[in-house]
């Protein structure tokens, strides 16, 4: 028979109904407090947040100073007169005597065709003279004889020796005799003249400098054949003077209203970047240039390089300056774009003058002007009752929950 243990019994305990109340009312309390907390500070979040701070501003000093309106563009270095050199006639080349870089003076010998051919056709024209006037000798001594022949015959008639008809004949003969001498004498002209051309073909064949200069490019190789048939090939170009260069630019239709002959100009080259050249435009083309559907026009920069720098053929960027003011009262250009986000105000004048924000115990005021010449930093005040001091707004300056990144929340 199993073993059964009873289990003992538990005592029930009751609570007094008094101290139920007070934990209810403890609990109430805890709760109450802690809402009352958190509305209140959310209350102070909100009138903070309400009673936000005055705006406040950024401000630059107006001030007087010089001001530059430029044009920016791009060009090329070439010297100011640069002579192709061609050849007139054909052949090989038989001598080269200028290379690169050679320094060459009027009438020197830079190349050398083949002068054989053409020696030929001199020493033919020569002949070809010499037979003419050796013709005119022959017809000059038969209009001698046939003068004589002439004047006997005439005799002869007065003497009632010969008839009319023999004296008709021999004046004929003499009228014959002198028209073949004009025409040898014709002929001979001729000949001289073929001579010549000859002689100039034949000269034609030493290729000369027709400048003093220098060889800025040779295109011919001894031994080389130059056919002059249908076009005159390029054989040297000689730049006259590399002390005296010019800078073609390419100048957009936009800008080039505002360039004028005589203006300064500063450049600068791949090739030198912390130099600064400088230069005056010289000419402003009229030949426009469409690329693309892209209107320029060449404007002509004369430089001084005394000391050889620039080469033909370089790139430059250059800065035309197309106005210039020195120590105007001037202000930021971003003076000019600011405009309070709560302004009503229209612009004075019906818009024909510009104005400014000036600043002062907190609140900006305006200020009508009239402005002059801009250029990347500042513009000109021409008119206006601003002054040198003067704190002009360029900008609400960023408050201190912008900088830090916190933002009070709105409920």
């Amino acid at each position: 028979m199993d073993n059964v243990v009873e289990a003992p019994l538990r005592k029930s305990v009751s609570v007094p109904p008094s101290m139920n109340k007070t934990k209810k009312s403890r609990l109430r309390s805890f709760w109450l407090t802690g809402v009352a907390l958190v509305s209140g500070t959310i209350a102070l979040l909100v009138l903070w947040d309400r009673n936000e701070q005055p705006p406040s501003y950024e401000t630059a000093v107006v001030d007087k100073g010089d001001i530059s309106r430029q044009v920016m563009a791009t060009g090329t270095v070439n010297p100011q007169l640069t002579i192709i050199v061609g050849s007139y006639v054909s052949g090989p080349i038989t001598e080269i005597r200028c290379d690169y870089n050679t320094v060459v003076k009027a009438g020197q010998v830079c190349a050398t065709i083949d002068p054989r051919p053409y020696q030929t056709a001199v020493d033919q024209d020569n002949a070809d003279l010499s037979a003419a006037m050796a013709q005119l000798k022959k017809d000059q001594a038969n209009l001698t004889y046939a003068q004589l022949n002439y004047h006997r015959n005439l005799r002869l008639k007065d003497a009632d020796t010969v008839s009319q008809e023999t004296v008709d004949v021999a004046r004929n003969l003499v009228d014959q005799a002198d028209a073949q001498a004009s025409l040898d004498r014709a002929a001979i002209e001729q000949r001289k003249a073929a001579l010549s051309a000859a002689r100039i073909n034949l000269d034609y064949t030493n290729i000369r400098s027709p400048v003093d200069g220098v060889v800025v490019s040779r295109n011919v190789t001894q031994g080389q054949t130059v056919a002059a048939s249908f076009q005159t090939p390029t054989l040297f170009l000689i730049a006259t003077d590399l002390t005296r260069m010019q800078v073609d630019t390419n100048v957009s239709e936009s800008d080039i209203g505002g360039i004028k002959d005589g203006e300064a100009v500063t450049f600068t080259v791949d090739a030198f970047p912390d130099h600064i050249f400088s230069g005056i435009v010289t000419q402003v083309r009229q030949s426009p240039q469409t690329v693309q559907n892209v209107v320029t026009f060449d404007a002509v920069v004369t430089v001084d390089n005394a000391d050889l720098r620039l080469k033909p053929g370089m790139t430059a960027s250059l800065n035309i300056v197309t106005d210039q003011q020195k120590h105007v009262l001037r202000v930021p250009n971003q003076a000019l774009r600011f405009e309070p986000k709560t302004s009503t105000a229209r612009h004075p004048d019906g818009g024909k003058f510009d104005r400014v924000w000036i600043e002062g115990d907190g609140t900006v005021a305006m200020v009508p002007v009239k402005i002059g010449i801009s250029d990347e930093s500042y513009t000109a005040i021409a008119d206006g009752d601003l002054q040198a001091g003067d704190r002009v707004v360029i900008g609400r300056a960023a408050s201190p929950s912008a900088s830090t990144g916190f933002h009070f929340p709105r409920f």
